[in-house]
């Protein structure tokens, strides 16, 4: 069974008090270097950004790593990935500590990590 992990961009950079406030773009762009050589068990890894974040990292494929770029607020591109994926009979896992977010991608089948585990595995 492929397994997809989708990472709220925003919600793993802002967990970490690095200053990234001061480069949102800078910031997305270290987190998706980091995914490329990360040791997570997953066939493919979504990385989610919005806002000034998108400007770090272009839309598209690198390796095993696809960004995304959300038009308008990310949560609701992140339900969709997710929506996605289950429906492809993926195993699907949401990287977000958003209560809201992960009540949401539970119900449509996804199940949820805290940004503190992906950050163990960068």
């Amino acid at each position: 069974m492929t397994s997809t992990l989708i990472v709220d961009g925003a919600n793993v950079v802002g967990a970490r008090p690095d200053g990234w406030w001061k480069d949102r773009a800078g910031a997305a762009q270290r987190l998706h270097e980091q995914l490329l050589v990360a040791d997570v068990p997953y066939d493919v890894v979504v990385l989610v950004l919005e806002g000034q974040a998108k400007g770090g990292v272009r839309a598209g494929r690198d390796a095993h790593v696809r960004t995304v770029h959300a038009p308008k607020d990310g949560d609701a591109t992140i339900l969709a990935e997710a929506a996605k994926a289950v429906e492809k009979g993926h195993r699907t896992v949401v990287v977000t500590a958003d209560r809201a977010l992960d009540a949401r991608v539970h119900g449509v089948g996804a199940t949820t990590l805290s940004p503190t585990w992906l950050l163990s595995h960068l």
